[in-house]
C-alpha cells in the first residue's frame, strides 16, 4: 500500500527496445514525492520479457503488405504486432493492492496514448475513489485530446517533479488546485482550466532519481545493471521535426557537473551499474560543460570500466577532436551521430545546418580512437523524395559508419506536426504517429519508405561482411523456391544478397525455408545497386578493407 502509485504502461507495437524503456522520468518524480513525505510505489508495466501477439489494429490494416510475412533472414523487419509488458489484468491487481489515493500515469508518446488511457480506466474500476493524473509529452502537447477521456481527472503539462508533489498536497489538504503548476482540470460545464507548464527552477536542487524503484534484474547489459541519466533538458535548436527544441515548453537547462557525477556515483557504487545511456536531447551542445563532465567521469570512475552511450544522438558540430578523445577516455565506445540528411533542400525544410564535413571529421577522429559510429538519417518527411533519401544511404555506404534510417512521423508539438495538420495529411489515428506505422503517404510513399528500410538492412549486412572479411557474393539468378536453411544466418543473407545484386528483388525466407519476394519499389533497389557499384562500401569497424 502507498499514498501514490506511478505507472509506466505496457505498450503495443511491432518491436520494443528494452534498454530505452527505463522509467527515468517516473523515478525522478518518485524521488520528489518521497522528499515531500509521500509513500510511493512505481509499477513498470514494461519490466518483463513477456509479450503476446495481437491482431493488427484496424487503423493499421494498410501495413499488411509490408509486415505480413515472417522473415528469418538478416533483411527481415517487423512481423507480428504485440502487447509488450504485463497484462492489463495483472496491472489491475497492482492498482487494487496499492490502495493509492493518487495514481500518476506516464504517457510519453502519443502513439501509445491508448494504452495509457486503458490504464486510467483500470484505475477507476479498481480504485473508484482515487484520482488519476496523466503526465508526459503526449498530454503536454495535446491536453485537450487527453482530457476528453472521462477516466482522466487531471493532466500535468511539463515537468512532474515540480507539479506532482504540489498536486498531491492540494488533494490531501483539500486545497484549491488552480495554483498547481502545469495543471489541467475540468471546470463545471466541461471547460478546461490550464496553468502554465511546470518547470523545475533549479535542477540541482532536486533529489536524485529513485533508482531503487527500478527492476534492475530486467534492465541489464553484459551481466550488470544498466541506467539512464539525463544531464540536461530541452534543446535550443529549432529542428522542424523535434518537439523538444526552441519552441518547446521545456526550456534548455543543464545540471551542474557535480550533480551529474553524484547520480553516476549512486548508480555505479550502490546499484552496480556498468552501462549508462545519456538520454539528453543534445548532450554535447555545450562543449566546455561536456568536457568538464567527461573529465570528471574519467577521474572518478576509471577503475569501474563503465560503458557510456548517448542513444538520442549527438550533433556532429559539437564534437571536436578534444571532445571525442575525452569521450573515449571516459567510456564511450561508440558514437550515435545525428546527420539528418545530406540533401540541401531538405536540410532547409528541417531547419538543420549542413554537417557533412563535420560528420566526416568526427568519423575520422573517432577511427583514431577505435570508436565505431552510427549515422542517423530521416526519410519520408514532408517534401522529402525517396531518391534523396537513397542518396543519404549511398553517402553512409561510403563511410565507416552503420546506417540508421528513421521513418519520419509528425511529433505533436513540433513544427512539422503543425505543418502536416495545416496540409491535411496528419494520420487519422494517434496510434499511427510512430515510425513503424509508415505514417505519411505523400512525397515519399509507403512502398518507397519500406523499400528504404529494407535497403538499409541490406547495406548494413554488406558492411558486416566487409568487417568480417567475408566476400560480397557474385550476383546470381534465383531459381529456388525453398532453401535448406543453414545454421549460419550470415549464409542465408549471402544467398539472398547474391540474388538481390542480380535482379534488385528483395527476398525473404520463412522458417520453413520458403523463399519469397518482399513488397518493394524495384527502381529504387536497382539504383541502389548501380550506385554502390560506382562508389563501393566501407565497413563499420576501423582498419577494415573496402568492398564491392
Amino acid at each position: 500500500m502507498a499514498d501514490i502509485l506511478l505507472i509506466q504502461p505496457p505498450i503495443r507495437d511491432f518491436y520494443l527496445t528494452r534498454k530505452r524503456t527505463i522509467p527515468y522520468g517516473l523515478t525522478s518524480i518518485a524521488a520528489a514525492l518521497i522528499d515531500n513525505g509521500f509513500s510511493v510505489i512505481l509499477f513498470d508495466g514494461l519490466a518483463t520479457s513477456r509479450s503476446r501477439p495481437l491482431p493488427l489494429p484496424a487503423e493499421m490494416h494498410y501495413l499488411k503488405p509490408f509486415y505480413a510475412r515472417e522473415d528469418i533472414s538478416p533483411f527481415g523487419l517487423f512481423h507480428r504486432y504485440k502487447h509488450f509488458g504485463y497484462s492489463f489484468e495483472y496491472l489491475g491487481k497492482i492498482v487494487r493492492e496499492s490502495n493509492a489515493f493518487l495514481v500518476g500515469i506516464s504517457s510519453l508518446f502519443t502513439a501509445y496514448a491508448h494504452q495509457a488511457l486503458r490504464v486510467a480506466e483500470i484505475v477507476k474500476s479498481q480504485l473508484p475513489n482515487s484520482y488519476t493524473v496523466l503526465g508526459g509529452h503526449h498530454p503536454t502537447a495535446l491536453p485537450e485530446a487527453a482530457m476528453q477521456h472521462p477516466a482522466i481527472d487531471f493532466i500535468i503539462r511539463g515537468e512532474g517533479e515540480e507539479a506532482l508533489p504540489q498536486l498531491a498536497k492540494s488533494i490531501r489538504n483539500g486545497d484549491a488546485l488552480e495554483q498547481v503548476p502545469g495543471i489541467v482540470i475540468r471546470k463545471p460545464g466541461g471547460k478546461l482550466f490550464k496553468t502554465a507548464p511546470a518547470l523545475v527552477k533549479n535542477l540541482d536542487a532536486q533529489p536524485l532519481p529513485g533508482s531503487d524503484l527500478v527492476k534492475k534484474s530486467y534492465y541489464r547489459r553484459n551481466g550488470h545493471p544498466s541506467a539512464v541519466i539525463v544531464a540536461s533538458r530541452g534543446c535550443p535548436m529549432q529542428c522542424s521535426y523535434c518537439s523538444l527544441g526552441r519552441e518547446s515548453v521545456i526550456s534548455y537547462r543543464r545540471r551542474s557537473v557535480q550533480n551529474v557525477i553524484a547520480e553516476i556515483e549512486s548508480a555505479v557504487l550502490n546499484d552496480g551499474v556498468r552501462f549508462i545511456d545519456f538520454e539528453d536531447e543534445n548532450l554535447s551542445l555545450d562543449s566546455d560543460w561536456f568536457l568538464e563532465l567527461l573529465t570528471a567521469i574519467k577521474t572518478r570512475f576509471a577503475e569501474f570500466n563503465i560503458e557510456l552511450r548517448a542513444m538520442n544522438g549527438l550533433f556532429p558540430p559539437s564534437l571536436n577532436a578534444a571532445v571525442i578523445h575525452a569521450m573515449q577516455a571516459a567510456g564511450f565506445r561508440s558514437l550515435n551521430l545525428s546527420l539528418g540528411t545530406i540533401d540541401a533542400s531538405q536540410q532547409a525544410r528541417f531547419k538543420r545546418p549542413d554537417v557533412k564535413d563535420l560528420f566526416d571529421a568526427v568519423l575520422k577522429t573517432a577511427a583514431t580512437y577505435h570508436m565505431n559510429a552510427v549515422g542517423y538519417v530521416i526519410a519520408a518527411a514532408p517534401g522529402q523524395r525517396a531518391e534523396d533519401s537513397l542518396g543519404d544511404l549511398i553517402y553512409l555506404a561510403q563511410r565507416r559508419v552503420l546506417a540508421g534510417l528513421s521513418i519520419f512521423y509528425p511529433a505533436p508539438g513540433s513544427c512539422d506536426f503543425k505543418h502536416c495538420r495545416h496540409a491535411g495529411n496528419l494520420p487519422n489515428h494517434y496510434a499511427l504517429l510512430r515510425s513503424s506505422a509508415l505514417p505519411l503517404d505523400a512525397d515519399t510513399n509507403r512502398y518507397e519508405a519500406i523499400t528504404l528500410l529494407r535497403l538499409t538492412r541490406i547495406l548494413n549486412f554488406m558492411k558486416r561482411l566487409v568487417d568480417e572479411n567475408i566476400a560480397i557474393p557474385v550476383p546470381a539468378i534465383c531459381k529456388a523456391k525453398f532453401m535448406d536453411l543453414p545454421k549460419d544466418k550470415i549464409e542465408i543473407g549471402r544467398m539472398l544478397l547474391q540474388w538481390f545484386l542480380y535482379d534488385g528483388r528483395i527476398r525473404g525466407v520463412g522458417s520453413n525455408g520458403e523463399i519469397y519476394e518482399h513488397t518493394s519499389v524495384h527502381h529504387l533497389a536497382r539504383r541502389f545497386i548501380h550506385e554502390l557499384r560506382f562508389t563501393g562500401i566501407k565497413g563499420v569497424i576501423t582498419s577494415k578493407r573496402e568492398a564491392f
